[in-house]
């Protein structure tokens, strides 16, 4: 077990959980890179063949962990970029299972796995809007690809709360489960997606990922160097903001 990650082998399905529950699962420096060794173990076992990506304690990702920006102000190293944890795809299909709040950068590891299985209390937004916190998750460029630029840029420009069914709707999410059984529909879907032969199903998914790409590498590395100003300039007060109470739990004005 690492630091605020679990990972656990059961079969032929790896599940990867998000286990910061006091934290709302919000990834401090630590658990960013021990998420990115967790996906290398992944990466590396052959035996493994599909993954379930969820949170522990009722909440699938709150975004980096702001109280630990505001206290060492800490200048967080992108999640995406050039090497980040969320930079490439698993090369493993990974299921996320969302209840409760996939936000901020909590949305961008959401939009990291291949397909998302929401639960009624599912809630995706850029919640870092209200902060100056930038998204160098790859949130900027990969929603654009699954629900389109104009939807992407209403999540993008106002920070709003999309809820559970709008999205289904627009392809954000692609199940629906009832409440707290997003993890045992995620497991199905994975375990299914599991017993087909692995070569073809790989090569499919390879280039499915590809299509949309248009050198994603390199989009994620000027999505992040774009986001530079912002950290420098209103990431911190953002943070010190955020620390003092204001949006915790997804309770803003706006």
């Amino acid at each position: 077990m690492k630091t605020g990650i679990d990972l656990s082998i059961k079969g032929e399905l790896a599940f990867l959980t998000l286990n910061r529950p006091k934290q709302r699962n919000a990834l401090d420096l630590q658990s960013a890179d021990d998420f990115q060794d967790a996906v290398r173990d992944i990466d590396a076992n052959d035996a493994v063949q599909a993954v379930v990506l969820t949170g522990n304690g009722g909440v699938f990702c709150a975004g980096a962990d702001l109280g630990e920006m505001a206290d060492k102000g800490a200048v967080y190293r992108p999640w995406a970029g050039a090497d980040g944890p969320l930079a490439k795809p698993c090369t493993k299909p990974v299921i996320a299972a969302v209840e409760g709040h996939a936000v901020a950068g909590g949305l961008g590891v959401a939009l990291w796995a291949d397909l998302r299985v929401a639960s009624e209390t599912a809630v995706f937004g850029v919640f870092c809007r209200r902060f100056g916190v930038p998204m160098s998750d790859g949130t900027p460029t990969r929603l654009p690809k699954i629900i389109g630029r104009s939807r992407a840029l209403d999540m993008l420009l106002t920070g709003r709360p999309v809820r559970a069914e709008e999205a289904l709707h627009i392809g954000l999410a692609d199940r629906l489960a009832p409440e707290g059984q997003a993890l045992e529909m995620a497991s199905a879907l994975a375990r299914e997606i599991s017993q087909f032969p692995p070569l073809a199903m790989r090569a499919d998914r390879d280039a499915a990922w590809a299509a949309l790409d248009d050198d994603e590498a390199t989009m994620l590395i000027l999505e992040n160097e774009g986001a530079q100003a912002a950290k420098k300039v209103e990431a911190a007060a953002g943070a010190a903001r955020f620390k003092d109470g204001i949006g915790k739990g997804g309770a803003f004005d706006a």
